[in-house]
């Protein structure tokens, strides 16, 4: 019997995951990856890498990451210890939901995760302080491969629900997406290869999300 609970989102492939804890008087056990339960909600490679994050102060901003192709990866984050406000982007040349974000309160109490599929850019605010975060990759950290969208694009309208404070000098310099280029985004699969043109306004559309 799986100990996951998968819910779609608004955004196709991106999914939620309710992890169920088991528990009696001296604590619990809850189990963050399992290949065979999380096969059907997409997860279909073995896991590359597995880090391990702290984000000391409320109200920073880390983010929005990806990795351009041939480099692209899935990603299932967990909060381990306080709260985030955890956000995705559709950055899916072809999909219908292109430039729209959906986010979930991930913590340390509420056994939620996000499994994120190829495509997406990803990021987080942290809502209390000494925050932390469990990601399981499927591709190992490529370096020239990074890439990412500025978290305070005003196209994407991201409501974070704290002011942004925090942001790395990476993060700050990461360009809107009006300007990301057609090579830094991936075909939706199986679409082709029909990309935006670059540096045009490319069916942005109002952010959505989703509060547990």
């Amino acid at each position: 019997m799986s100990r996951f609970t998968v819910n779609d989102t608004p955004l196709a492939g991106l999914k939620q995951v309710q992890r169920q804890r088991l528990g009696d008087a001296r604590g619990f056990l809850s189990r963050l990856f399992c290949a065979e339960d999380l096969a059907a909600a997409g997860w279909t490679q073995p896991i590359a890498q597995i880090n391990h994050t702290h984000t000391a102060q409320a109200g920073t901003v880390r983010g929005l990451h990806y990795q351009q192709p041939p480099h692209v990866e899935m990603k299932l984050v967990s909060c381990l210890r306080g709260s985030v406000f955890d956000v995705v982007v559709d950055l899916r040349a072809g999909s219908p939901t292109f430039g729209r974000w959906h986010a979930v309160h991930l913590n340390d109490d509420n056994s939620l995760a996000l499994l994120i599929p190829p495509g997406f850019a990803h990021g987080f605010q942290a809502l209390t302080d000494d925050v932390q975060l469990l990601y399981c990759h499927s591709a190992a950290h490529a370096p020239q491969a990074e890439a990412g969208l500025h978290p305070q694009d005003e196209q994407l309208a991201i409501a974070w629900p704290l002011p942004v404070a925090g942001l790395s000098p990476r993060d700050a310099a990461h360009p809107r997406l009006i300007e990301l280029a057609s090579t830094d985004l991936n075909p939706l699969p199986d679409e082709g290869n029909s990309l935006p043109r670059s540096r045009e306004r490319a069916g942005v559309r109002d952010g959505a999300w989703h509060q547990q």
